[in-house]
């Protein structure tokens, strides 16, 4: 394949009869097309790693080889690509959680040779029916393997999923000279050398990192109600509009409801998010982005369910309520903004809970030992078990019974398995890893330590970014808060603004709602099961103050500090 021909296929994919590859685009296709090599592709987002494999997938496919097979997290991004690949005149298929309905029929196609591009997300890598069933029988076919977010599949990534780690298991079933693509927006040396281990020998492929139309700066505003007022005055000023983080879905709701009541437009995104006319959360989720993307909506305030896979060209803006876990994220998020316009800004808002939060965010990472090994002890007694059979079963909620199941499927050989729906215990056995453990846990310390050193540089931010992503020839970016040596907005805030922030969280109380099930093997003196009766239900009871914030939080910490609270 030579190198107009495929620049034909890029027009017809975009619709532009005069488009052009970008620095690298080609290479990479020639890399995996006529050389067949394992290529990691490190490109700023919005740089078009989906041309690269939807061109190599079309190439491949008119050459009479099997399907691609292309793993992604991001179901925003699934959505969008398919769209893409019908313009190539490429069958494309998606498997993930909100097409359960169509998975047999999707399964059935492929084995037929019916589907060109196949993207599936990780977590059905960790379905042994699926792996045996669909995937291995197509192994010696498969035309290209793409791994999107590659850096998910390294430990040190800042974004790690144990569902990546069965990838490995894949390549393993596929011949030597079967070309694999991975793709990734964010990795420094650390990560890439951690992949190229993993993936075997592998070409690496570095752009550059520079946004020059991205402006930076960051800003110490400790309350929360500072962050508040200062967002009602500053969001306002955008021309444009953009994107607000926070670090919890209770904070995404907070922040939107107080842009809200001051005449702002936002809204909350996250997993789980409901809005009116939404039948369920996925299709809530779509809708809100295709609302900021039709500037419908003048903010989304997200967590990092808003994730990799979002594009937005002409995004004003990028806010951060809270400071990020690690510069790797950081970048990845803040670089949303300014993509297809001339001026953007990102700005970084450090809070007075932030260490709080991340310091849980890493003591619930990893599941504790004694959960692991009830989990394991449940699944010998039974022949099988679901999730809710594991929870029955067990004095373990729901979402630790899955995050410990993901980690324990991960491992290889693997002490579990998942098959015809249910999980069973193997006979391998199993002891944590505590060395890498504790190695991975003082690593995100470390992380969120130079997150906290970018807050407070006064080198340029962006070369600051750059540079800890290891691109040493970072230059100056002469548009951030360093290069000006001023804030590039008043940090100054309305006292009325403050003052009507401060009463706004204190009257923020959240619902209690209370379990209406009985757990397993309680009061049965009473002979209570399943639901409790109707008459017996608490009501929804209020949370008045989360510990420690603004409005009365402070207060309660004080009292009980002084003994007033027990």
């Amino acid at each position: 394949m030579e190198k107009h021909a495929a620049e034909l296929l890029l027009q017809r994919m975009l619709g532009n009869t005069t488009a052009t590859f970008r620095e690298g685009q080609w290479e990479a296709i020639d890399a995996v097309v006529n050389q067949r090599r394992k290529l990691l592709v490190v490109q700023r987002t919005g740089w078009g790693k989906s041309a690269v494999y939807f061109i190599a997938s079309k190439i491949f496919r008119d050459r009479g080889a099997g399907p691609t097979i292309i793993i992604s997290p991001l179901l925003a991004l699934m959505r969008n690509q398919v769209a893409a690949a019908e313009r190539l005149g490429i069958t494309a298929e998606t498997l993930n959680s909100t097409n359960r309905e169509e998975w047999q029929r999707i399964s059935d196609k492929l084995l037929q040779g019916e589907v060109d591009c196949l993207l599936v997300s990780p977590e059905r890598l960790a379905n042994q029916d699926f792996i045996e069933t669909v995937l291995y029988p197509i192994a010696d076919r498969i035309g290209l393997l793409v791994v999107d977010e590659a850096h998910c599949i390294s430990d040190w990534g800042h974004d790690f999923r144990p569902d990546y780690r069965r990838i490995l298991d894949i390549l393993r079933q596929l011949p030597a000279n079967t070309p694999v693509l991975g793709t990734t927006a964010t990795a420094n040396n650390r990560v890439v050398e951690d992949i190229r281990q993993q993936l075997g020998d592998i070409v690496i492929q570095r752009g550059t990192l520079a946004r020059e139309s991205l402006a930076l700066d960051a800003l110490v505003l400790g309350e929360q109600s500072s962050r508040l007022a200062w967002l009602a005055t500053v969001i306002p000023q955008f021309s444009k509009s953009g994107i607000v983080y926070t670090l919890t879905t209770r904070d995404a709701d907070l922040v939107a409801e107080w842009l809200r009541t001051n005449g702002i437009s936002a809204f909350a995104y996250y997993s789980g998010v409901t809005c009116e006319g939404a039948e369920d959360s996925n299709t809530a989720r779509e809708y809100l982005e295709q609302a900021l993307l039709a500037n419908k909506i003048k903010v989304l305030v997200a967590t990092t369910a808003l994730g990799m896979g979002f594009d937005k060209p002409d995004l004003g803006f990028v806010i951060h309520y809270q400071m990020p876990g690690s510069i790797v994220g950081y970048y990845q998020q803040v670089g949303r903004a300014g993509r297809a316009i001339d001026s953007a800004v990102g700005i970084l808002l450090c809070g007075g809970e932030d260490r709080a939060i991340h310091k849980f965010f890493r003591e619930s990472a990893f599941p504790a030992e004694a959960q692991i090994h009830e989990i394991l002890n449940v699944l010998s007694e039974n022949d099988g078990l679901t999730l809710r059979g594991i929870e029955q079963r067990t004095n373990l909620r729901y979402g630790q019974i899955e995050k410990a199941l993901k980690l324990l499927v991960a491992e290889n050989p693997s002490p579990v398995v998942y098959t015809e729906k249910l999980w069973r215990r193997t006979i391998v056995s199993f002891s944590p890893d505590h060395e890498r453990i504790n190695h991975l846990m003082n690593q995100r310390k470390n992380e969120l330590a130079d997150v906290e050193s970018y807050i407070t540089t006064k080198e340029c931010k962006m070369q600051f970014l750059r540079r800890a992503l290891d691109e040493p020839s970072a230059e100056r970016c002469g548009k951030c808060s360093s290069c000006l040596q001023h804030p590039l907005l008043s940090p100054d805030i309305d006292s009325g603004l403050l003052h009507a922030a401060n009463l706004f969280i204190k009257h923020a109380d959240l619902p209690l709602n209370l379990n209406k099930q009985v757990a397993s093997g309680a009061f049965t003196q009473y002979g209570f099961k399943g639901n409790l009766p109707a008459g017996l239900q608490g009501s929804t009871g209020r949370v008045l103050s989360r510990w420690g914030d603004s409005g009365w939080g402070k207060q309660v910490a004080q009292e009980k500090k002084n003994g007033a609270i027990q």
